[in-house]
Parts: structure tokens; C-alpha cells; sequence
């Protein structure tokens, strides 16, 4: 942790990385702020209510805690006396282990259109992916490549 001092005032303790806004950049914020809220009120407050990588961190504890959850299941599956409960306890935490595998990898789906803003407000595809490529297929140019190393 570090103090800093700042035109006079009373020192800030902050975490190391951190550094506080000045007066003018403060007030241009605030201004930025209330003008989107007086463009826009719905988004804004919608903007101000919710942190930003909330819900990508609850889905992986939830995802993690299924996951631990499924193989202690998994385990005392096999050490319960009859074999039909030890294959149904088993199972059980087998599919919730499966299950908190795929709501992990399915958190991060982006959701809506992807890719670059144009003009009119639509959303078309990235500048500069197909570009280098020429439009052609990976295989294509894989293919390519492996002629140019015999010629």
C-alpha cells in the first residue's frame, strides 16, 4: 500500500495499481454521466445498477461449487454398502460434474451481434479479419502455403 498526496489534501491510502482521479477528470466523468443519463435513463440507470464482470464471476463460483459438489458425490458414491445406491450416487455426481463443465463453458457466450459499429448503427464484421486472408477459407490458404515451400 502506498500514500499519495494531492494538491494539499489529506494523504489516500490506496491499493498498489490504483490512482485516483483528479478534480477535472472527476468532473468530466460526472459530466459524461449525467449526459447519458439525459440522453438515455433507462440504459443509464440500467449502466449504474450492475458491475460490469459480476455475472461471469457468479456463474464460475456456481459452476465451481457444482463441480466440487459432483465429485464429492462421485466419491461417496463408492463408498456407500449397496450397489444400487453406489451406481445412482455415482451417476448423480457424474452428470453434476458434466453439467457444471458445460455452464462454464457456455458463461461466456457473447450475447447479440459481434463486431464493428457502422455508420448507420448496424453491426457488420470486423475490419482487418478478412483482409489479410483474401476472403479465402483456412484450408485454402493451408494449401497455398504448402505449394509456395516446393516452388
Amino acid at each position: 500500500m502506498r500514500i499519495l498526496r494531492r494538491y494539499r489534501s489529506t494523504p489516500r491510502v490506496l491499493k498498489e495499481g490504483n490512482v485516483p482521479l483528479s478534480e477535472h477528470e472527476q468532473r468530466m466523468l460526472d459530466q459524461i454521466e449525467s449526459a447519458l443519463y439525459a440522453e438515455d435513463p433507462k440504459f443509464a440507470s440500467s449502466v449504474r445498477g450492475s458491475r460490469i464482470r459480476s455475472a461471469p464471476g457468479k456463474r464460475r463460483v456456481v459452476a465451481g461449487v457444482g463441480f466440487v459438489v459432483g465429485l464429492v458425490l462421485l466419491g461417496a458414491g463408492l463408498l456407500l454398502p449397496q450397489v444400487q445406491f453406489q451406481v445412482i450416487v455415482s451417476i448423480i455426481g457424474f452428470l453434476l460434474m458434466f453439467g457444471s463443465l458445460v455452464f462454464t463453458l457456455w458463461s461466456g457466450v457473447p450475447k447479440g451481434p459481434v463486431g464493428a459499429v457502422k455508420a448507420d448503427g448496424s453491426v457488420g464484421p470486423k475490419p482487418g479479419r478478412r483482409g489479410k486472408s483474401g476472403g479465402r477459407s483456412f484450408s485454402a490458404r493451408m494449401e497455398d502455403r504448402f505449394r509456395r515451400r516446393f516452388e
